[in-house]
């Protein structure tokens, strides 16, 4: 579903193998380190102890952990290309690639529509909301997207590495896989990705629609600019993602006969499946900018470079003085 591969002696005039030696590597280890660095940071800033946890801060967490998960099996996949698509980590790792890579992703995107569904409710109409907005509720709906993503992803799992002579391919698509991800990726297209996209998008105009209509008083001025920042910046993620990755997919998958190359297709999939993975690197910017208190636990950290107990006592009494 990522690249095309066949049997060699129909590729001896493509250059597709040679393009991802030299560019999945390269990229991966990026993303690794600056997702392992800006997810598990964040992370450790969500999980400091607080009197008052904040709702939007529950799927934030949830979204850094499958973040980072994710981007710990990017060094996997550089090595594998810089071995020229040789595979020497086994069949139930060759497995596990595709499945993180699919889990992470669509993990991701139900999270981040969740998360601006939320928030646009909680400007556009607070008091509705507020029956249904407790950290409870919050994990069980996170838990919910985890279970649901993980289990019907789980046909991913079906297909581990391949011999090709003296190579072990993995990360391929072959000829006995492409039926059935033709069908699986229509399903995936439209419950995945459409859906969640239009979700989004609505609540984007809505949201634009209300805060040229509605004077908010500057108590919720605050609150209605982090709830604009979090669905427009779930909208360009979706756009410079996951959307090119989805519409090449599906060209790809339809167009992909066993012997033929299409090299300008295959490369443009190789480029988007590198964007649909970077999105894991972007995430912190959204818990920095929209974050309940994550700027403030931030800047106490650094200014005064103490423990995470002395962080939290000190974060306490900035917050206090703000509020006086």
């Amino acid at each position: 579903m990522e690249s095309n591969r066949s049997f060699r002696g129909t590729w001896e005039n493509c250059t597709v193998d040679g393009f991802k030696r030299t560019f999945y590597p390269g990229v991966y280890l990026v993303v690794f380190v600056v997702g392992v660095l800006g997810n598990g940071f964040s992370i450790f800033i969500f999980l400091l102890p607080s009197k008052k946890p904040k709702l939007v801060n529950v799927f934030m967490l949830n979204l850094a952990i499958s973040d980072f998960l994710f981007v710990c099996t990017l060094p996997f996949r550089a090595h594998y290309y810089l071995r020229g698509s040789h595979w020497v980590f086994g069949d139930l790792a060759c497995r596990i690639m595709s499945y993180s890579f699919y889990v992470n992703m669509y993990i991701s995107i139900y999270l981040l529509t969740v998360l601006s569904v939320l928030r646009f409710l909680a400007t556009v109409c607070p008091f509705r909301l507020l029956h249904i907005t407790s950290l409870k509720t919050a994990w069980s709906l996170c838990g919910t997207i985890w279970v649901s993503i993980m289990a019907s992803s789980t046909v991913l799992l079906s297909s581990g590495a391949s011999q090709d002579g003296q190579q072990t391919m993995c990360l391929e698509l072959t000829s006995n896989k492409i039926t059935r991800l033709r069908i699986l990726n229509f399903v995936v297209l439209g419950v995945g990705f459409l859906l969640p996209f239009c979700t989004l998008s609505v609540c984007y105009a809505l949201m634009i629609k209300t805060l040229r209509q509605v004077q908010f008083p500057e108590s919720s001025a605050r609150m209605s600019q982090k709830a604009l920042i979090t669905v427009a910046f779930a909208l360009v993620l979706f756009l410079v993602c996951f959307l090119p990755y989805h519409v090449l997919r599906t060209l790809h998958l339809m167009q992909w006969k066993a012997n033929e190359c299409n090299e300008q297709l295959h490369k443009a999939v190789i480029v988007t499946v590198a964007l649909a993975a970077s999105n894991s690197c972007f995430n912190p910017l959204l818990y920095y900018f929209a974050g309940e208190n994550f700027k403030q636990r931030l800047k106490v950290m650094f200014k005064r470079g103490c423990s995470p107990e002395q962080m939290h006592q000190s974060y306490l009494y900035v917050v206090k003085k703000n509020q006086a």
